[in-house]
């Protein structure tokens, strides 16, 4: 037999002609077109079970990559005598919404806790300038949209630092910085048309970067704001 008489075997199409059973036993096996198949064939039914219960698609969107990263990674562990493949990515899905729906109540609690937080017995009582400012404070902060609100909330009330936020919530830093910085411009020009009609400002860069530097730690610029 010569080289030439040798006709390469085409590999197998991996696609909507395999059972179920095919593309779990090449799943299983490792075999990365049998991934891309089962994401194909399974991914919708992963998204639509998260979506149903977390109500949002960008969080059902995670959470099936989640899914299928936690069943490439285990794929030893399926058996077929224990169920069909789909069925094992059921489970794997309703896991994986727990945890998010876990981490979803963990950072409201935190948001929660700051925002109940009062002062020890025995302070002085707040005066009125001051209880002013924190209500314009919460009033912007429940204006703003939820991801922006929890961020900030912790900034203001726990006087968490924007890597300690990142740590509790599971968010990337990257995803903090964004959230606190596009609420603060809001609150700041909220805050501003609340108290004067907007002015022509000479130093724009200079006054907003003053802003956002002093209202997570101390609150100043909500108390200037406030009183004008």
């Amino acid at each position: 037999m010569t080289a030439q008489s040798v006709t390469a075997r085409p590999l197998p199409a991996v696609g909507e002609q395999l059972l179920d059973r095919e593309v779990a036993a090449g799943f299983v096996r490792g075999d990365e077109r049998c991934l891309s198949a089962a994401y194909r064939r399974w991914g919708g039914l992963v998204h639509t079970l998260a979506a149903r219960t977390l109500g949002d698609s960008r969080e059902a969107e995670d959470v099936s990559q989640q899914v299928f990263l936690a069943a490439w990674v285990g794929r030893a562990g399926y058996r077929p005598e224990r169920g069909s493949f789909p069925g094992w990515l059921v489970g794997i899905t309703r896991r994986k919404i727990a945890d998010a729906l876990t981490a979803r109540t963990r950072r409201l609690d935190l948001v929660a806790a700051a925002g109940a937080a009062l002062p020890p017995a025995g302070e002085p009582v707040a005066g009125p300038e001051t209880v002013l400012d924190r209500l314009l404070v919460t009033g912007e902060l429940a204006k703003l949209p939820r991801a922006q609100r929890e961020v900030l909330a912790m900034a203001f009330y726990a006087d968490l630092t924007q890597a300690q936020i990142a740590e509790r919530t599971g968010l990337p830093l990257g995803t903090v910085k964004s959230h606190a910085r596009r609420g603060l411009h809001r609150m700041r020009h909220g805050l501003d048309g609340d108290r004067h009609p907007p002015e022509q400002d000479s130093h724009p860069r200079a006054d907003r970067h003053r802003s956002t530097r002093e209202m997570p730690g101390t609150g100043r610029a909500g108390q200037a704001s406030a009183r004008g």
